[in-house]
């Protein structure tokens, strides 16, 4: 029988190259469903949690759509990967928007860049384009993906857990960001794989694989 991975549609950003992606390297031996519905949401086998743009939209949406507590309750059962805003919501609070609270899974601040970084250099903002990053402790998402190996990133925000443990992956950017968090069947990054060419469908065909333990 296929598992079935489900891509959470909240409507936030373009989502379908995430299905396109996962479709790719599932090659027809998985059913992807893109969903809004916290019932399906909940009977998936894999979760794949997506999303771009503001806090405080996302978090509206979420809640709306009565997804919060549903993506609450899968994150601490299933394999679990989170993607951009989809990490970013995981934390407890954003700075974004004048300050939104957010799902409050792990203590932690979403950061904004600031225009000047640590040595004095302007900054653009977003960071927008392809860096490295460096894998601060083994994962099995990291399987057959070289340490700094170059992912698309697109955001003004960064995460800063309170848990130095939770860091799996580290970027450059003005200064040293989370760009990686993983916990027992979790693992979420801030860019997006599904646009990271070869690196990035690894990750993906490694999440697809992983049996949701570190």
């Amino acid at each position: 029988m296929k598992q079935k991975i489900v891509v959470v549609d909240y409507g936030m950003g373009n989502i379908h190259s995430v299905v396109t992606a996962l479709e790719y390297v599932t090659d027809g031996q998985a059913e992807v469903l893109l969903t809004s519905q916290p019932e399906l949401i909940q009977k998936a086998d894999r979760i794949v949690f997506p999303g771009q743009g503001a806090a405080k939209d996302c978090m509206r949406e979420l809640q709306t759509l009565g997804l919060d507590q549903a993506v609450l309750e899968v994150a601490q059962q299933k394999p679990f990967l989170g993607i951009c805003m989809g990490l970013q919501v995981l934390m407890a609070h954003s700075e974004e928007n004048d300050g939104v609270d957010c799902l409050g899974l792990y203590p932690g601040e979403v950061r904004h860049f600031g225009e000047v970084s640590e040595k004095g250099e302007r900054l653009k903002i977003p960071h927008m384009g392809w860096n490295n990053i460096s894998q601060t402790r083994l994962h099995p998402l990291w399987k057959n993906i070289a340490d700094n190996s170059r992912f698309y990133f697109v955001h003004s925000y960064y995460v800063d857990p309170e848990d130095a443990a939770l860091t799996v992956g580290e970027c450059e950017y003005g200064l040293t960001f989370t760009a990686a968090i993983a916990r027992d069947n979790v693992f979420a990054l801030q860019c997006h794989p599904e646009k990271s060419a070869a690196a990035g469908l690894q990750l993906l065909t490694n999440f697809i694989e992983w049996d949701g333990t570190e």
